[in-house]
């Protein structure tokens, strides 16, 4: 933490640092997602590391304020890595490889789990908003594991984590569902022809001057061919393990992209329009868009402004973009129960010092 910060900045710091997450630092311990799960879906299907300190990073119009903690410690982001995959549905739109987000998914990558009678109307756009009501088994998880999941900023689930539910028409039926998500990473890796990962090194990694100390790894068994090309599908979060491995600092890069309007260093990294459609509300949930979440009616963080919106994974991490304050923040294994208390400190430490 900078000495020379202002005392309402420092104490909000330190607020962050005193409710740090009830996660073990060590993975052996009390981490994960995958504990909470039934049986036989609480068991860890790729790999996960130690964690580090409450640790963040801010920057208000581009101007880095102050980092904290282990800012370039490569940390786990859970599902954070969610919306990075809408940054890559992002990529693909601007490469013309996804013109249209409201066509069904089979379209253009057939014969990957959308072809069925259920499962061919799906969307893109269904997939981003997790309204897809997806079928199916994906690298040995069905989509039943993540039925009737309680998250913390949606409506509470009718049923017990896990049971079974009828399903319904796509796009009729919003739920938050790891393993839909999966399948929309498998599609994605489909429709760009290369492992995510590399894709997003070259589209987003490298374009925002981020490091190159992070990585993005799959299931043990989540090979598959591509193209005659030995590939990993990587998951969209780290509920069964793998997932996305990046420091708080580089996080902070892509985030200023995205509070630019797809702009890093002048350059144009993803259209304005793609951004505009991931802040765009759900229908059927209106605090969510494509892979983010939105204050809508301040629902999500009361302490913040309407216009914010977010990236989270359990842990908890937080990806915080407030563009009419022109607000970029990480925060990372900072206890979920008291991050609208922490954003609301740093958002009344900025708005002081401004205004002065």
């Amino acid at each position: 933490m900078q000495a020379d910060l202002p005392q309402a900045l420092k104490e909000a710091i330190q607020f962050s640092i005193d409710h740090e997450s009830p996660w073990d630092r060590n993975a052996d311990g009390k981490f994960g997602v995958h504990v909470n799960d039934p049986p036989p879906w609480n068991r860890l299907l790729g790999p996960i590391h130690d964690r580090g300190p409450v640790s963040g990073a801010v920057a208000v119009d581009g101007r880095l304020l102050a980092t904290w903690g282990e800012p370039d410690r490569a940390d786990l982001t859970f599902s954070i890595a969610k919306t990075y995959l809408a940054l890559l549905a992002g990529v693909a739109h601007d490469r013309g490889l996804l013109p249209d987000p409201d066509e069904p998914v089979r379209v253009r990558v057939p014969g990957v789990g959308f072809d069925d009678e259920h499962n061919a109307p799906i969307t893109w756009t269904h997939l981003l908003q997790q309204t897809s009501e997806w079928q199916g088994t994906c690298f040995g998880l069905s989509d039943q594991a993540d039925h009737y999941r309680a998250v913390t900023f949606g409506d509470p689930p009718a049923g017990r984590k896990g049971e079974p539910r009828g399903l319904q028409p796509p796009g009729t039926y919003w739920e938050y569902n790891d393993v839909r998500i999966n399948q929309l990473s498998l599609a994605l890796l489909h429709l760009l022809g290369r492992p995510l990962p590399d894709v997003f090194r070259e589209a987003i990694i490298r374009p925002v001057g981020a490091s190159e100390h992070w990585q993005w790894v799959g299931y043990d068994d989540a090979w598959l061919d591509l193209g005659g090309r030995r590939v990993q599908s990587v998951p969209g979060g780290s509920h069964w393990g793998g997932g996305m491995s990046v420091s708080a600092n580089d996080q902070l890069k892509v985030a200023q992209m995205l509070l630019d309007d797809g702009l890093a260093d002048g350059r144009r990294v993803l259209s304005a329009e793609w951004i505009a459609r991931m802040r765009a509300p759900c229908t059927l949930a209106p605090y969510y868009g494509y892979l983010v979440w939105l204050n809508t009616s301040r629902r999500v963080f009361p302490a913040v402004p309407e216009s914010s919106y977010f990236g989270v994974g359990a842990g908890s991490s937080f990806m915080w973009i407030e563009p009419e304050r022109r607000i970029a923040l990480i925060v990372r294994w900072l206890d979920s129960q008291f991050a609208d208390a922490f954003f609301g400190k740093v958002l009344n430490a900025i708005e002081t010092v401004c205004s002065r």
